[in-house]
């Protein structure tokens, strides 16, 4: 299993930092004509986008195309299960995405709108938060 992480980072460990407010980048569908927009605030890891992504690409067999429009860049940090408390941070465990609501997560095209919200609603059950199938206004 192909997890998405950096190549590489300027920085190898991060603060946790405080995910607060609603999204003001990625709101409005950019590439396809279906979307899956996010309502919570949650931590989403590298294994959540990849088991949406591939429940997603079930769908689409031969037609179709998906834009994943997020990337788990943040790094989380774990110590091992027998160190006592102090000796500094913990090594890299995992990559996360930090999801503000009203985030696109993902766009489809080239499905039936019926065939779409089925791979983007089931998709969004694989994720943490809760979402929201949304269509383009043109559509």
């Amino acid at each position: 299993m192909s997890l998405l992480m950096p190549k590489k980072v300027k920085h190898r460990k991060w603060h946790k930092g405080a995910s607060k407010g609603v999204e003001n980048r990625a709101t409005e569908i950019n590439f396809g004509k279906f979307a899956l927009k996010a309502l919570d605030t949650r931590w989403i890891t590298a294994r959540q986008i990849e088991s949406a992504r591939r429940y997603i690409l079930r769908y689409l067999k031969k037609g179709g195309k998906l834009w994943v429009r997020v990337f788990p860049d943040k790094p989380v940090t774990a110590k091992g299960s027998e160190v006592g408390m102090g000796s500094g941070k913990g090594a890299v465990d995992h990559y996360v995405f930090a999801v503000r609501p009203g985030r696109i997560l993902f766009e489809l095209d080239g499905l039936k709108e019926d065939v779409s919200k089925q791979a983007l609603e089931g998709a969004g059950r694989k994720l943490p938060i809760k979402t929201k199938f949304i269509k383009k206004d043109n559509v």
